[in-house]
C-alpha cells in the first residue's frame, strides 16, 4: 500500500522555478566555451569519439508516511528486494568520475566524459545527504582544471519522454533542469551546458510536437542534442548512410503551419548497450573512420568523423567492473599514441562543434534529416488525395492544420506500420501503449496546471517564485517520469496515481 500523505518531503524541494528571465539570457550568450580551452590540434585529428552517461533514479511516494524520496534511498532502504543490494555500488558509479578524471590528468591522459543526471538523480542525492557524491560532481562542474574535460549535458528534469509529455509542459522540464543545476553547481557551470540528452533517446516525431520541443530547446539556450540514428530519416525518407552518422546533422522541424526550425544533432549508433560504453567500444569504432567531406562541391572542407555514444551510467556488471578496467587502458593508449599521423581522440560534443566551425564547418552544410515517418506525412500532402482535400478545404475554411491531421488519419487507417509515438533507443517498449491510467492523470493535471498558472505567470512573472507554484510544478514533472510507464502495471503506475492526486491537492490549496 502507497501512504497517502500530501505532499510530505524528506528535504526542502528542488529550485525548479523563479529565475526564468535571468537563466534565459544567461544560457543564450554565444561567448566561446570550450574553444580557448581545449588542448586539441584539429589539423591532427583523424577521428574522435564521445562518450556519456547517463544517471537517473526516480523520484517515488515510498518514503516514511508517504513521503517523497530517491528510490536509491529506497533501494538502501530495502536492500534485500530484488537487485537492491547494489544500492552502494550504484551511489559509488554516480560519483565515481570525480575520482576517475582527476587520476587520469594527472597521469598524463586528457580525457573527456559527457554527464547526463536526471534532476531527480540530483535531488535524491541531496534528500540523502550524499554531500561526498555532490561534492565530486561539483568539481568536475565548477573546478576550472577540470570542467574543461567534463561537458554537462541538459536534459528533461525528471526524466520525462518527450513524444508522450503534453506541449506546454516540455519547456518546463527543460528550463526545471537548468534551475536546479543552476542552484547546485553555479551559473558559470550552467552557461556551459550547450548540449541535449534526450531521456531515452525518445525524439518525437509528431510534426507539431517536435517543432515545439526544438523550439524549446533553442529558447533555452541549447545548440545540439543527441538523437538515437534509427528515430531519424532523410528528407525522402531514406535512412542515414553510414558515414554520416560520423558528422554533425542538421534536424529540422516543420509543424502544421509549415513553419520550420532545426538544431544540430549528434548521432547516437547502435543500441543501447551498456557494454558499448563499459568496453571503450567508441573509440575503437571511431579508430576504423577518418576524415570525411562536409558539404558538396569543392567548396567542402573535410573534419573527422565522430562516433557518438551514450550508456546508463550504473547498470550491470559490465558499467561496475569492466568500465574502470577499459576506461584507464584505453586513455593510457591514446596518451602513448597521441599526435601520430592516424590520431584518435576525446572529444565532447560541444568542443567538436566549436573546433569545426572554428575551422569554416558551416551548419547549413551538415546533412539535413527530419523525425521518422515524417516523410510520409509531406508525401500525402502532395498527393492527388490531399489535392481533394485542399480543394474542400476551401470551401470548408479548413486550416494548414487540420488538413496534415487529416494527412495522419488518413496514413493510420492505410499504413500499419506510421505511428506518431515517436521512437527511441528500443522499439520494442512502449511509453503510450496500455498506460491510459498514467497518460490520462498527466494530460489532466497538465491542463489544471496551465489553467491555474498561465494567466498567473503571463500578468505577473515573478508568481514562479512561490511556493504553490513550485510545488504544483514539483508534482506535475513528477508524475511525468518515465519510469512510471516502463515497469509495466503494479506498484509503478499506482505511484503515478499517487502523485497526480497530491498534484490535484496542490493546485487546490
Amino acid at each position: 500500500m502507497i501512504a497517502t500523505t500530501t505532499a510530505s518531503l524528506t528535504h526542502e524541494s528542488p529550485c525548479l522555478s523563479g529565475r526564468e528571465a535571468e537563466l534565459a539570457a544567461l544560457t543564450q550568450q554565444t561567448t566561446p566555451i570550450y574553444l580557448p580551452r581545449t588542448q586539441l590540434d584539429l589539423s591532427q585529428i583523424q577521428s574522435g569519439f564521445a562518450c556519456a552517461l547517463h544517471m537517473h533514479q526516480p523520484t517515488i511516494p515510498a518514503g516514511q508516511d508517504g513521503s517523497l524520496i530517491c528510490n536509491l534511498q529506497h533501494m538502501f532502504e530495502h536492500s534485500h528486494e530484488g537487485d537492491n543490494h547494489n544500492a552502494a555500488v550504484f551511489a559509488d558509479c554516480y560519483g565515481r568520475m570525480g575520482d576517475f578524471i582527476p587520476q587520469l590528468l594527472d597521469q598524463g591522459c586528457n580525457p573527456r566524459i559527457m554527464l547526463d543526471y536526471s534532476g531527480n538523480l540530483l535531488w535524491g542525492l541531496e534528500q540523502m545527504g550524499r554531500q561526498d557524491v555532490l561534492d565530486k560532481l561539483r568539481r568536475l562542474a565548477c573546478d576550472d582544471r577540470y570542467w574543461p574535460h567534463v561537458e554537462w549535458l541538459g536534459t528533461m528534469w525528471s526524466h520525462a519522454v518527450v513524444p508522450s509529455t503534453p506541449i506546454p509542459d516540455l519547456k518546463l522540464h527543460i528550463q526545471a533542469w537548468q534551475h536546479h543545476f543552476a542552484a547546485l553547481f553555479g551559473d558559470a557551470a550552467l552557461s556551459r551546458v550547450k548540449g541535449f540528452s534526450p531521456p531515452e533517446m525518445h525524439l518525437p516525431n509528431h510534426p507539431d510536437m517536435l517543432y515545439a520541443y526544438i523550439k524549446a530547446l533553442k529558447d533555452c539556450g541549447y545548440r545540439w542534442l543527441l538523437a538515437q540514428e534509427h528515430t531519424i530519416e532523410r528528407l525522402d525518407g531514406a535512412g542515414l548512410r553510414q558515414a554520416d552518422k560520423y558528422l554533425p546533422n542538421r534536424l529540422i522541424a516543420r509543424n502544421s503551419s509549415g513553419e520550420t526550425i532545426s538544431i544540430t544533432a549528434l548521432i547516437k549508433t547502435q543500441g543501447s548497450d551498456t557494454k558499448l560504453v563499459a568496453q571503450m567500444q567508441p573509440y575503437f569504432e571511431a579508430k576504423g573512420w577518418g576524415r570525411q567531406r562536409l558539404g558538396e562541391g569543392s567548396d567542402g572542407m573535410e573534419v573527422p568523423s565522430l562516433v557518438s555514444q551514450i550508456a546508463d551510467g550504473e547498470n550491470g556488471g559490465v558499467m561496475m567492473n569492466e568500465y574502470p578496467r577499459d576506461l584507464f587502458r584505453v586513455y593510457y593508449e591514446m596518451r602513448d599514441r597521441a599526435n601520430t599521423p592516424t590520431s584518435t581522440v576525446a572529444l565532447n560534443g560541444t568542443e567538436y562543434l566549436a573546433l569545426i566551425e572554428a575551422a569554416g564547418a558551416n551548419p547549413d552544410d551538415y546533412p539535413v534529416c527530419q523525425a521518422v515517418q515524417q516523410h510520409k506525412i509531406w508525401q500525402w500532402l502532395e498527393s492527388a488525395e490531399a489535392l481533394e482535400a485542399q480543394t474542400e478545404a476551401q470551401t470548408e475554411a479548413q486550416t494548414e492544420a487540420q488538413t496534415v491531421e487529416a494527412a495522419i488519419r488518413s496514413l493510420r487507417t492505410s499504413d500499419p506500420s506510421f505511428t506518431l509515438d515517436g521512437a527511441s533507443w528500443t522499439n520494442d517498449l512502449s511509453w503510450v501503449a496500455g498506460y491510459d491510467n498514467v497518460l490520462e492523470p498527466m494530460q489532466d493535471l497538465s491542463d489544471r496546471f496551465h489553467q491555474r498558472y498561465d494567466p498567473l505567470v503571463a500578468q505577473t512573472p515573478e508568481i514562479t517564485a512561490t511556493p504553490g507554484y513550485q510545488a504544483s510544478l514539483l508534482h506535475l514533472l513528477l508524475l511525468q517520469t518515465s519510469c512510471f510507464r516502463y515497469w509495466g502495471q503494479g506498484v509503478w503506475t499506482d505511484y503515478a496515481q499517487e502523485l497526480y492526486r497530491r498534484g490535484v491537492e496542490c493546485l487546490a490549496l
